[in-house]
Parts: structure tokens; C-alpha cells; sequence
């Protein structure tokens, strides 16, 4: 159990915590979706194209929680296409293509983005 006590006025707080409850955060989620899907559009390595158009984005929320989730919906033998050029895959004749990680650096500066944005709203708020 938590207890305190307070002399004078807690206006500011008051009005500071009416504030961020305010804050949108689904649609800075939403724009850095946005931001991310350019981004890994850009970033994904280029054969037909298919893979790098195929990105998008979902944006949740569950309580207190908000999660966003990058997809890409190009799909090759049931597999996703980004995940074996990321990781690397096997080919029919036995051999072994090595994986490139372009999803992280693609994908780092929007995290650091969100995390900059949310600061920023309820720092400001």
C-alpha cells in the first residue's frame, strides 16, 4: 500500500494527468505504422517486387497496452517470403541461400520515433 500526503494546491498535477489522459496514442501508432511500412518497403530486397509491396500494419490495444504489429503477405509454398530472405533458406537442389537482416535496420528508427513522439505528448501535455 501506497499513502501520501499533500499540502497546498494539486491543481497541476490534477490538470497534468487530465491532459494525458487525452493523448491519442493510436494515432501516433498509426502514423509510425505508416512510417514503418515505407521503411521496410524501401529496405526489402528487390526480385519482383512482390515482397516489398506486400507490407502493412496493424495497430491494437488491449487495457493500458498498445501493440503494433508490421505484416507482409507475400507468401511463397506456404512460407513467408520476408522471414527466408531475413533468415536465410534452403533451395530444391540442397544448397543454402544466406539471409540478410534488413527488417532491424529498417525497422529501429521508427521504434526510436514512437518512443520519441509518446515522450514528447506526455511530457507536453
Amino acid at each position: 500500500m501506497i499513502s501520501f500526503t499533500v499540502s497546498g494546491s494539486t491543481k497541476k498535477t490534477e490538470d497534468w494527468l487530465r491532459n494525458v489522459q487525452k493523448i491519442d496514442i493510436m494515432a501516433i501508432m498509426a502514423s509510425c505504422g505508416q512510417e514503418g511500412v515505407n521503411a521496410l518497403s524501401a529496405a526489402t530486397p528487390v526480385d519482383t517486387s512482390r515482397a516489398a509491396h506486400s507490407w502493412g500494419y496493424e495497430v491494437t490495444r488491449e487495457g493500458g497496452w498498445y501493440t503494433i504489429v508490421w505484416t507482409n503477405s507475400d507468401i511463397e509454398n506456404g512460407f513467408p517470403v520476408v522471414i527466408m530472405l531475413q533468415y536465410g533458406h534452403g533451395t530444391r537442389g540442397g544448397g543454402y541461400v544466406q539471409g540478410h537482416d534488413f527488417i532491424n535496420p529498417a525497422i529501429r528508427p521508427i521504434f526510436d520515433k514512437i518512443a520519441e513522439k509518446v515522450w514528447k505528448a506526455v511530457t507536453s501535455a
